[in-house]
């Protein structure tokens, strides 16, 4: 796999929604169909380069926010709990959807922002015209964490352990950069990225509180962090593993280097319209940016059922 045609969006809007000031890339006509596009770690907006503007040009009004902790995204105030829970972030869209005055979107996503677009069609389908999310159902809960794997699939998770450590802290801290390039590269073994491709989206990470929401996340994810309280509910709800019920097409590289599950682990959670699609040619887990038109087609293809 090579790099896209595209480099920038252009001129970025910020907006308040919730507890964050949201930094986001906007495109398409304002009355189109909404499409909002959520990315994982570590990477940014620019995972959907080349993706925004082919559904930009079918007519959609396409919306990129950087998550908190990424890019230009801000808290309002610097007394707010630095936190990285699944259900949190899923918050944080549906405060964007209510700032910007959008009723319901097609939500679509890889890594933390496919998890996102999970939580959003499960806990809140009114807001969901349908979603598309690579590596399929990824909601997830403490207990679920604890649970040991085989010593294979444990070593695939070696970043978790080592943010679990202040040493893994201070280490990511210090070699952001390097670690998520080493990260790119794991996970996307056969896409040929360039230096330029990648500085784009680490610049995301100089945010101040990236490595807080990071090391939070996954801390979380083990039980090793507690979450906020007043988030127990919707988690509760989360760890009984709801079905998805909204149109839903997932997607998976045919060269993911990043831990996934195989697509019939999950197939029975979507009980809507669903169809799983493979991506072949050696696309890895940034599918969005690996393989844009892939991407893009299946965000219009779910608009159709």
């Amino acid at each position: 796999m090579s790099n896209g045609t595209n480099t920038s969006f252009g001129l970025l809007k910020q907006i308040d929604a919730g507890v964050l000031n949201v930094g986001y890339a906007e495109t398409g006509p304002t009355d189109g169909r909404t499409v909002i596009l959520l990315h994982g770690w570590p990477y940014d907006i620019h995972s959907y380069v080349d993706v925004a503007p082919l559904l930009a040009k079918a007519g959609y009004r396409v919306i990129v926010p950087y998550l908190r902790g990424y890019g230009t995204t801000r808290f309002l105030s610097s007394d707010t709990f630095r936190n990285g829970q699944q259900s949190v972030v899923a918050l944080d869209i549906i405060a964007l959807m209510d700032a910007l005055k959008i009723e319901r979107a097609i939500i679509a996503g890889f890594d933390w922002g496919a998890r996102t677009a999970d939580i959003i069609a499960a806990l809140w389908p009114e807001r969901c015209e349908a979603i598309v999310s690579v590596s399929g159902y990824l909601i997830g809960s403490q207990e679920s964490g604890k649970v040991p794997l085989p010593p294979k699939a444990e070593l695939e998770w070696w970043y978790q352990y080592y943010f679990a450590t202040e040493r893994g802290r201070a280490g990511y801290d210090k070699y952001r950069h390097d670690f998520a390039k080493l990260i790119w590269q794991i996970a996307s073994p056969k896409w040929d990225f360039d230096d330029a491709t990648f500085d784009r989206s680490a610049a995301s990470f100089d945010n101040a509180d990236h490595v807080s929401i990071v090391i939070h996340n996954y801390r979380w994810r083990l039980g090793l962090a507690e979450g906020d309280p007043q988030y127990d509910d919707l988690e509760q709800r989360l760890a009984e593993g709801p079905d998805i019920t909204v149109p839903t097409i997932t997607l998976e590289g045919d060269a993911n280097g990043a831990p996934h599950p195989d697509a019939s682990a999950y197939a029975k959670k979507f009980s809507g319209r669903y169809k799983h699609r493979v991506i072949t040619g050696g696309v890895g887990h940034n599918l969005p940016q690996e393989a844009p038109q892939a991407f893009a087609q299946a965000v219009i293809d779910v608009d159709g059922y």
